[in-house]
């Protein structure tokens, strides 16, 4: 009989204590694949222990880039010969190769990607990138299988226009643009925190990156990068994750790393549902004494309401009196993690309309990308199957403030994207144990 890894959860009170969180993870592994494009080493300081970080490593190493990991650094140099080819292994198992075309296309003139994968929350469509790469110049086909590229010389620079501010195709343009020949204007550009941070490292290898108004980055093109050091900002997803955890229970988490300047839309939708928010230079924390309330809430773009946020802020919707309303515009199947809280007694509907804000793209769509909460539901606790990295830590957080014991599969997806989550969790007073057990 097969077995895997569970995690059996105890409710334990109020969670409190310090948590600091490091580099995030949607961010730590943008920066390994910029450092192949470096003539020398590269340092990424305050990274995360995760699973996507070795996922990474283990792609880049089969490229022939030298990869080191120690405790909170990751040292990268590229070898003196590379592979074009990101091994077929690596298909599914995260959104990191697509981001690999354009480097390797400066590397080696050619390049083969296995499909992306990730999360199933919704659509990650390849074309934004693909037509991006198009325009410089890449001769770019897309198979069942994967997708291979080449170019003759080098690729140039060109006007491109996203339909959506897609991070991905943001990142695929920045990190093939650097060393293209000549200029680079990308409109309708992501310019999240993550983006940011990764365009800030290519500065700091050399290349030559503006940040314009209304969306737009423009990058020409230089000959050559060098290797670089960086230090990651701690994640805001994780950061949040931590403080609605000690609301959800009735107890304050006191977070480090993370600094105010990433949770500015997070910290005020606390304070509408009745939390008191606490912040120093040093660190963040979030009570509330006198309970909290319910709220209309749409995730967005930065500098909206973030969608990774929106998955923990749902269980605290359970624990709030009155009706609380979600509605998700960034991905179409973002809820599939609600029958597993429905599971645990919280009281969430979901609807394929738009609900709590103006018609998103997804309106004409049967997406059921809404969801109506009713506050406060007493939980139960349960065994539930976790879909992906956000629904498990929130699985985690609803079994922390349940009755009874829970058992939670899947864990892995949380040790994918959270830095040392069991340790965290133990850390702030949870009971929570391994055990090994028949899959379901």
């Amino acid at each position: 009989m097969k077995e895997e890894e569970v995690w059996i959860i105890e409710p334990s009170g109020p969670l409190r204590g310090d948590v600091e969180v490091r580099g995030s993870k949607n961010g730590v592994s943008k920066h390994m694949v910029a450092a192949m494009l470096g003539t020398g080493e590269s340092t990424i300081q305050n990274a995360p222990e995760v699973g996507e970080v070795e996922i990474t490593a283990a792609m880049l190493r089969a490229l022939g880039i030298d990869v080191e990991i120690s405790q909170r650094e990751i040292t990268i140099a590229r070898g003196p010969v590379i592979n074009p080819q990101v091994p077929s292994a690596f298909t599914g198992l995260n959104r990191i190769p697509i981001l690999m075309l354009g480097p390797l296309l400066h590397l080696a003139n050619e390049a083969y990607v296995p499909l992306v994968g990730g999360d199933p929350i919704g659509r990650r469509p390849v074309n934004f990138h693909v037509d991006a790469l198009r325009a410089m110049g890449a001769e770019v086909e897309v198979g069942e299988a994967g997708i291979s590229a080449k170019v003759a010389k080098r690729l140039h620079g060109a006007r491109i226009e996203l339909p959506y501010p897609s991070v991905g195709a943001t990142e695929t343009v920045l990190l093939s643009a650097v060393l293209a020949e000549g200029k680079t204007v990308l409109k309708g550009a992501a310019m999240e925190p993550e983006v940011v941070e990764l365009a800030l490292f290519l500065q700091r290898m050399g290349a030559r990156i503006e940040l314009s108004p209304d969306r737009r980055i423009v990058i020409e093109g230089v000959d050559s990068l060098r290797g670089a050091s960086t230090w990651l900002v701690g994640d805001r997803i994780e950061a949040f994750s931590y403080l609605v955890g000690g609301l959800i229970t009735g107890g304050q988490v006191r977070v480090h790393g993370c600094p105010q300047d990433r949770l500015v839309t997070a910290i005020t939708t606390l304070a509408r549902m009745g939390a008191q928010v606490d912040i120093t230079d040093d660190w963040l924390s979030a009570s509330a004494p006198n309970g909290l309330r319910g709220a209309a809430v749409q995730t967005d773009t930065h500098p909206g309401f973030m969608t990774d946020w929106q998955t923990p802020l749902m269980v605290l919707f359970t624990q709030s009196s009155g009706m609380s309303v979600l509605h998700e515009t960034v991905f179409e199947n973002r809820l599939v993690y609600v029958p597993a809280l429905q599971k645990m007694g919280c009281e969430i509907e979901v609807f394929d309309v738009c609900l709590g804000g103006p018609a998103c793209r997804f309106h004409d769509t049967n997406a059921k990308h809404s969801a109506v909460v009713r506050g406060v539901s007493k939980l139960r606790g349960a065994d539930v199957r976790l879909p992906d990295i956000r629904a498990g830590f929130s699985a985690v957080l609803a079994a922390a403030a349940a009755e009874g014991t829970s058992t939670l599969r899947g864990v892995h997806h949380i040790e994918r994207g959270y830095h040392r989550p069991f340790e965290q969790f133990a850390s702030l007073g949870l009971k929570i144990r391994r055990e090994m057990a028949p899959i379901k």
